[in-house]
């Protein structure tokens, strides 16, 4: 089966079969860190620069901050709509996916670049993420610390474990890391199933709840394809700036939805977690395109 191709199915299997979905949510934390265990036992981690950005990252990541907070501003000063605007919010400032490093190293992208923005680019929601929640949403009376910390705990495990069990094999048995190594190939099928499933959940939750905020959702699919592709474009020319157009798109454009549409449901209004889902299938149907384009180049 062509590559390009499982992109599509995962997100025709969370359509068909959402309300089984959401019974595997639970797994979705431990194909990610699956995903980034394997791709980070394909790095030389002593060569990630995590200490020094690029200017690369610093542009990506200041694109986030600025541009989610002045478009929540601006749907808000618009339209009034409270759901609109945080759904414009958590498309922007929802962190880099891991599965950036699967997609974008198919394309051509340099892993190690990659690989090292997964990482801040998780860690700088974490941090900004609560700044944003402690006005914006539905709990504004938690605590900065409190707030930072549930994201960091979400994040951490997924993120941490798997980097410092590769460093450790990669110092003191290079022979296993070399064969977990091996299997990087099967990340793009470990992130479709996790795909397949948040999508899936969030489905799930619009036929239960959107009937009554129709409205609303069709909006925030209009919304989520011109940010998707927003996003892209501008992640391409940052990249082509730094010689690395397709790591660019991917590190900006490239979304982590399941931890996008967590942080929907325990801050803002669940609803605004539609921005996000629907923006996950406009990312994987352009990944798709991009795969298929790379395929036949080849």
């Amino acid at each position: 089966m062509s590559r390009s191709l499982i992109l599509p199915i995962a997100i025709l299997f969370g359509l068909l079969f959402h309300q089984w979905c959401t019974t595997l949510v639970i797994g979705v934390p431990y194909l990610i860190f699956t995903i980034l265990l394997l791709n980070f036992t394909a790095v030389d981690i002593k060569q990630l620069k995590l200490l020094k950005m690029t200017g690369m990252n610093i542009s990506l990541l200041l694109f986030q901050i600025l541009v989610s907070l002045g478009g929540y501003l601006l749907a808000k000063g618009v339209g009034g709509n409270e759901i609109i605007a945080q759904g414009v919010l958590i498309a922007i400032i929802c962190p880099v996916a891991a599965s950036s490093v699967v997609i974008s190293c198919i394309l051509g992208a340099n892993r190690e670049t990659v690989t090292a923005h997964v990482i801040l680019g998780n860690l700088m929601v974490a941090i900004v993420a609560p700044i944003f929640f402690s006005f914006i949403g539905v709990q504004q009376q938690m605590p900065f610390f409190e707030s930072f910390w549930l994201i960091l705990k979400r994040v951490s495990p997924i993120i941490a474990f798997p980097f410092f069990i590769a460093f450790a094999l990669q110092l003191w048995a290079p022979k296993i890391n070399g064969a977990i190594a091996r299997f990087k190939g099967w990340s793009l099928y470990f992130w479709s199933l996790a795909l397949a499933i948040t999508l899936g959940q969030t489905i799930n939750f619009i036929f239960l709840h959107g009937k009554e905020n129709l409205h609303s959702i069709i909006i925030l699919g209009g919304i989520s394809i011109f940010i998707c592709a927003v996003q892209f474009a501008v992640g391409k020319l940052i990249g082509k700036k730094y010689g690395d157009t397709v790591a660019g798109g991917q590190m900006l454009g490239q979304k982590n939805s399941a931890l996008g549409i967590w942080m929907a449901n325990i801050y803002l209004n669940p609803l605004a977690s539609v921005s996000i889902a629907l923006y996950s299938i406009w990312q994987n149907l352009f990944n798709s395109l991009q795969m298929y384009l790379h395929e036949k180049k080849k």
